[in-house]
């Protein structure tokens, strides 16, 4: 592990030697995984975004043309990219081309803005931002000029379409401070030879869910590996069963740790399945995708679950495809849980599934009290738990208590955030999710406030 990024903490070699020897860890990166993916798959859909649909082997060859185009731009492996798009297929096609080239993508929420960017693109001292050139009124590469005046080390933005007469550098390629602009779809090249890259290096980063916004708040970033987020995203689709038949709607943004790989959008391409990506999360419009495209498979937050729940009613949507819908981020009440399967006719999955790692999941087959008041259990069998007191000793069962945690897709510390690794890690390698938590009689976890 040694090759681990600059600032990233490995995990110890006697756990290396156990994931390797469990099976968890494959030594395969993300975008080699996607050619095999083309290659078993090729002419199935891959990404269906509004009328645009895309097939594996469109979405590996795209991938490998904006792979060589970002070479020639003159991104190097090991440099970090900030990407903050919505859910559209270039956010996929972006993250995977970033990966092949070795560049590390940086997870952005479209709701951050200058008070958190420019920040983010500091901590991780990027060299690139990849963002719509204004979205939803606001103007990003305005923003995106700013932080590059002031971070001298920004000095490619790529925009989702051409920037528009409201930018400053609208007509420009290049401003003033040296920084270059260019349209994403102008990024394409004929592809070279593949890199030959490490899995245990980090794919990309993740913020952390516990991340504070403002200007002096630095963000907390996740590093996940090639190695690590594969085996999750593999592990959480073989959990739920998935195949080639189903139909993933990312409702949530891409970005998130839920939506990407829970099994998200990587679990569904691992299995031949297809990702519909839904800029828009209003109920209406989510519903109506999932009549027309057969959607089997969603994830929500409680917020938005409830709001679907109540528009269901008044929009004549058939939603009779879903299979299984998914709700985490936040711990849900017990009515909304209630309603979820009779009235969208499918199974209910609870899930707790922090940036950082530790993913528990209830399991298909689990009796509705199970489903309906926790969040599951582990999805590892690696997976070690720890539910403490503020004396940091065990409680029994049925107490609450933090919830520690360390695994095969569990971090072992924060991106170059010595102080904060300190209070957030225990000395054996246990991270402290900050969530409070108790464990049934049964095993499952009952996760009662998130950080």
């Amino acid at each position: 592990m040694a090759s681990m990024l600059a600032g990233c903490t490995p995990w110890p070699q006697e756990f290396v030697d156990r994931y390797w020897a469990a099976g968890h860890w494959r030594g395969n990166t993300l975008d080699n995984l996607l050619r095999g993916w083309a290659l078993q798959y090729g002419p199935r859909t891959a990404l269906v975004h509004g009328g645009a649909r895309l097939s594996y082997a469109n979405l590996n060859r795209r991938v490998d043309r904006m792979a060589a185009g970002f070479r020639l731009r003159g991104l190097r492996p090991g440099q970090r990219v900030v990407v903050q798009l919505p859910n559209v297929p270039e956010f996929v096609i972006t993250v995977f081309a970033l990966m092949r080239v070795g560049v590390i993508p940086v997870f952005c929420p479209l709701s951050h803005r200058a008070s958190e960017v420019p920040e983010l693109v500091r901590a991780t001292q990027a060299v690139g931002y990849v963002a719509p050139s204004t979205y939803q009124g606001f103007d990003h590469t305005a923003m995106a000029a700013d932080i590059a005046a002031r971070w001298p080390f920004l000095r490619r933005v790529f925009t989702l379409d051409a920037p528009g007469e409201s930018s400053p550098y609208g007509g420009l390629t290049t401003d003033p401070s040296g920084c270059q602009y260019s349209p994403l779809g102008s990024i394409d090249a004929a592809p070279e030879q593949a890199l030959a890259q490490s899995a245990a290096q980090v794919a990309f980063f993740l913020l952390s869910g516990g991340t504070s916004g403002g200007a002096a708040a630095a963000p907390r970033l996740v590093p996940r590996t090639h190695d690590d987020y594969a085996y999750q995203a593999r592990a959480a689709a073989e959990l739920v069963s998935l195949t080639e038949n189903d139909v993933y709607l990312a409702a949530l943004p891409a970005g998130f740790n839920l939506t990407f790989g829970c099994p998200g959008i990587v679990g569904t391409l691992s299995a031949g399945g297809t990702v519909v990506l839904a800029e828009d999360l209003e109920p209406a419009e989510c519903l109506a995708v999932i009549e027309q495209e057969r959607v089997t498979v969603t994830s929500l937050v409680p917020a938005a679950a409830r709001r679907w729940l109540d528009v269901l009613p008044t929009v004549e949507a058939d939603v009779s495809s879903l299979r299984l819908l998914q709700i985490g981020g936040a711990p849900m009440d017990r009515a909304t849980a209630d309603r979820m399967g009779p009235e969208f006719g499918c199974r209910l999955q609870q899930v707790f599934g922090p940036a950082e790692g530790l993913l528990t999941l209830t399991r298909p087959a689990d009796p509705d009290e199970t489903v309906l008041t926790t969040q599951g259990r582990p999805l590892s069998p690696d997976d070690e738990v720890r539910i403490v007191g503020v004396d940091g000793k065990d409680v029994p069962d049925g107490e609450p208590g933090e919830l520690l945690a360390r695994g095969p897709y569990t971090l072992r510390g924060y991106y170059r955030a010595p102080e904060h690794n300190a209070r957030s890690f225990t000395p054996d390698g246990y991270f402290r999710t900050g969530a409070l938590a108790r464990r049934t009689p049964d095993g499952n976890l009952v996760v009662t406030a998130r950080p």
